[in-house]
């Protein structure tokens, strides 16, 4: 491998891994914070991905489409959290599972509804259309750089929210003890909705932002729910400085395994989640 196709890979799976991490911030807070096992989280990138291709056909701008889906998208989150997820923090983990495994189904049956079943590719901005060269024969897209650069800056305000705000201590405080934090005056169920809008707004971010590198068709979110449960488990459950360290573990093992070694690459991440856990049961980062 050239030091030009190794740096090819690495951005790739930089990129990746940043991708990866803002759909399971997304995962690890509803899971960690609300105790909520969220199987439909897959579905929300699916929609995001939709979402960006059918407002950019009516607005023919993608930047436009983008600010739109993620308004609609917290709106989105913050009814589906009123109207259904508020009534089963205090149910059963399996009534969970049978609640949001239902919801693949539903959204899948509107995906086809409102949008049929063909597949769609959405175009990159002209703006960002063009290649850096690395070399006379290779060069990188750009708007891998720009998928990038937005993943690192929503992951800095995901930070930036969690640890330095009076909001980011209330989530944590409601994540540590539900019943002190109630106590205390916290409207926790405001906390709780809050935290779910925002992790169905990072996932429908997600498949905005891959939308034009990733095409977008029917059930394109279950390989990427498994791959983010992944991502929590071996991040720990409740962390996002795990998640973030997971995320790019996995985008690196993954892109570079198919490169060097194609006949065990579907192997490669499970095998690291395998290590992880025997090493330290709990993830790298438990909340």
């Amino acid at each position: 491998m050239t030091l030009a196709n190794f740096l090819i890979q690495l951005l790739n799976s930089v990129q990746y891994g940043l991708l990866l991490f803002m759909l399971a911030a997304g995962l690890t807070l509803v899971f960690g914070i609300m105790g909520i096992v969220n199987l439909a989280h897959g579905s929300f990138y699916m929609l995001g991905a939709y979402l960006a291709w059918w407002l950019a056909s009516l607005s023919g701008s993608l930047a436009i489409a983008m600010a739109g889906g993620a308004a609609l998208s917290i709106v989105f989150g913050l009814a589906l959290e009123r109207l259904l997820f508020r009534h089963f923090y205090d149910r059963d983990h399996l009534d969970q599972v049978l609640l949001t495994f239902g919801l693949i189904y539903v959204f899948e049956e509107l995906r086809s509804i409102l949008w049929g079943d063909d597949v769609h590719g959405v175009n990159v901005p002209e703006l960002l259309g063009a290649s850096i060269p690395l070399t006379d024969t290779l060069s990188y897209p750009v708007y891998r750089l720009f998928m990038s650069a937005v993943c690192i800056v929503l992951a800095a305000g995901l930070y930036l929210l969690i640890s330095k705000t009076r909001l980011g201590m209330k989530i944590r405080a409601g994540a540590f003890n539900r019943q002190m934090t109630e106590a205390l005056g916290v409207d926790i169920e405001r906390i709780h909705a809050t935290v779910f809008a925002l992790g169905v707004a990072l996932a429908m971010l997600a498949g905005m932002i891959a939308a034009p590198i990733a095409s977008v068709y029917p059930n394109m979110g279950s390989q990427v729910l498994i791959m983010c449960f992944v991502v929590v488990v071996i991040g720990g459950i409740g962390s996002v400085r795990g998640a973030l360290i997971a995320s790019l573990l996995v985008g690196t093992v993954d892109t570079f395994g198919k490169v060097l070694v194609p006949s065990v690459a579907g192997m490669l991440v499970y095998m690291l989640m395998a290590a992880v856990l025997l090493w330290k049961p709990q993830g790298l980062f438990r909340q």
